[in-house]
C-alpha cells in the first residue's frame, strides 16, 4: 500500500489517479483542511492531521504501508513571508511526525513534493540541481530544510528518498476527473480561468517592464499529468533500489505572463480585463528548469508541454465551476 499525504489536493490527486493506473494500492492521508474529500477518487481514505502524531500511526497499523508520498505542505509565499510560524509548524514540524512514525514502522521509501522556491534567484538559466540553493522566502526555506533532513537521515537510517523540484504545476486530468479547485490557488493559469468564468473581476499582471521579450516574467509550466508520471518513476527507482537522489522537474522552456493571459482569451474565447500592476517583491524575472538529470535516471519524458494543450486541459476542469464573484 502506497500512504499519499495530501492526496485530497491538486497534484497529489493526480498522482492518486496514475499509481492507481499502474496497478499500485493507496491510501490518502489528509486533513481536508485545503484538499476535497471529492478528489479522493482511488484507493482507501483517511482524514488525519500530521500535527496529531497518533493519527499517522493509526494509518500506519491500520494500512501495510510500503512507501510513502508527501504533498501535505502550505504553499502560498506571501502568506509564509506573513505568518513564518505556520510554515515551519506544518511544512517542517510536521513532517519530522511522519518520518518518525515511518522508522517506528519501518517504512524506508519516500518521495518528496519540493519545489524550484529552494533556488532563490536564478544565477543562471536553465536551473539544474547544482545551482545554488538560496531560497528567498520562508515557504523556500521550509522545503530546503526538509531536503537537508532527508540527507541526513538517509546518511544516518534505513531510509531512501526522492525530492523533486517542480517549477510551475499546471493544467488538469486530461479525461476530466481530477483538478485545482476553484478558490484554492494563487497560480496564474486558475485565476485567469476564475476571471474567465466571472469569479474574479480583472487578472493583474505584477510587472511589466522585465528584461523579457514582452516586458513580463517568464516561468516553466509544467502539466500535472506528467508530473504525475515523474512521481510514479521515482516511486519505481526506489522500490529498485535507487540511491537517494534530487530532480528538478520542468519542461526546459518558459512562457510569460502575457502569453499565458493571451493563451487563456484563446482557449476560452472570452475577454476578461487584465490589468498591469507593479512589481511583487522577489519575482524573478526568468525561471527555468534543467531536468535532464530526471530524463536519464528517472526515464522521465514530458508529453503535455505545449501552452494550448495545458491551457485546454485546465480549462476544460474549470468551466464547470459556478460564478462566485
Amino acid at each position: 500500500m502506497i500512504l499519499i499525504v495530501g492526496g485530497a489536493g491538486y497534484i497529489g490527486s493526480h498522482i492518486n489517479k496514475e499509481l492507481t493506473k499502474q496497478g499500485f494500492k493507496t491510501v490518502v492521508f489528509d486533513n481536508l483542511s485545503s484538499g476535497k474529500k471529492e478528489l479522493v477518487k482511488w484507493g482507501e481514505f483517511f482524514q488525519g492531521d500530521l500535527g496529531n502524531i497518533e493519527e499517522i500511526r493509526k494509518v500506519f497499523k491500520d494500512y501495510q504501508i510500503e512507501a510513502v508520498l508527501h504533498f501535505a505542505a502550505f504553499k502560498a509565499v506571501g502568506e509564509s513571508v506573513a505568518d513564518p510560524q505556520k510554515y515551519y509548524l506544518n511544512n517542517v514540524s510536521n513532517t519530522l511526525n511522519l518520518f518518525k512514525v515511518m522508522r517506528e514502522n519501518k517504512v524506508n521509501k519516500f518521495i518528496f513534493s519540493s519545489s524550484a522556491a529552494t533556488f532563490g534567484n536564478p544565477q543562471y538559466i536553465p536551473i539544474d540541481e547544482k545551482h545554488p540553493q538560496s531560497p528567498i522566502n520562508p515557504y523556500g526555506e521550509t522545503k530546503l530544510i526538509v531536503e537537508h533532513i532527508m540527507r541526513d537521515y538517509s546518511a544516518a537510517y534505513d531510509f531512501r528518498y526522492v525530492a523533486l523540484r517542480y517549477f510551475n504545476a499546471c493544467g488538469a486530468d486530461l479525461e476530466g476527473e481530477t483538478g485545482e479547485w476553484q478558490g484554492s490557488s494563487s497560480n496564474l493559469i486558475p485565476l485567469t480561468l476564475d476571471a474567465a468564468i466571472g469569479a474574479r473581476e480583472e487578472i493583474g499582471i505584477f510587472g511589466t517592464d522585465y528584461p523579457t521579450p514582452d516586458g513580463t516574467c517568464i516561468r516553466d509550466y509544467i502539466h500535472v499529468t506528467d508530473l504525475a508520471e515523474a512521481h510514479v518513476l521515482a516511486l519505481k527507482y526506489l522500490m529498485e533500489g535507487g540511491a537517494s537522489d534530487c530532480f528538478n522537474l520542468g519542461n526546459g522552456k518558459g512562457f510569460s505572463v502575457k502569453e499565458v493571459v493571451d493563451m487563456a482569451k484563446k482557449v476560452t474565447e472570452i475577454d476578461f480585463k487584465v490589468t498591469p500592476k507593479d512589481r511583487r517583491a522577489g519575482d524573478p524575472p526568468e525561471l527555468i528548469a534543467d531536468s535532464k538529470k530526471a530524463k536519464e535516471i528517472l526515464k522521465w519524458e514530458p508529453k503535455y508541454f505545449d501552452l494550448e494543450t495545458i491551457m485546454k486541459s485546465a480549462w476544460n476542469w474549470h468551466k464547470q465551476f459556478k460564478k462566485t464573484v
